[in-house]
């Protein structure tokens, strides 16, 4: 099992499938419980946030966009993990620590 390491931004624990999504384009893929993986997102990427079990970003911090919108939504959240994006492909299964700042990857996830 693998251990990335990010910032804490909201808290609580979160599993399911590794979601990757680089930009507008790839949301009609995204699924209710996908954990969504991304460099970073902004307003137009809110709608997912409703559908997301966890949020894993490679930017950001406290004050982003994707951890206020994850704590409004209840979700954890663990952002500024390097290379997240390069480091995960789709379908593997996570588990997102937004209060340890924490993601273990079990299975395929890891390329």
């Amino acid at each position: 099992m693998t251990v990335l390491t990010g910032v804490g931004a909201s808290a609580g624990v979160a599993h399911g499938p590794a979601r990757v999504i680089h930009g507008p384009s790839d949301f009609q893929l995204f699924r209710t419980g996908d954990v969504l993986v991304c460099r970073t997102t902004d307003p137009a990427w809110t709608p997912l946030f409703g559908l997301a079990s966890a949020v894993v970003t490679e930017t950001g911090g406290m004050l982003s966009h994707a951890a206020i919108v994850a704590r409004e939504y209840g979700i954890p959240a663990v952002l500024g993990v390097t290379n997240v994006v390069d480091a995960l492909t789709d379908g593997g299964l996570l588990t997102v620590d937004g209060s340890q700042g924490t993601v273990m990857i079990k299975g395929p996830a890891a390329e």
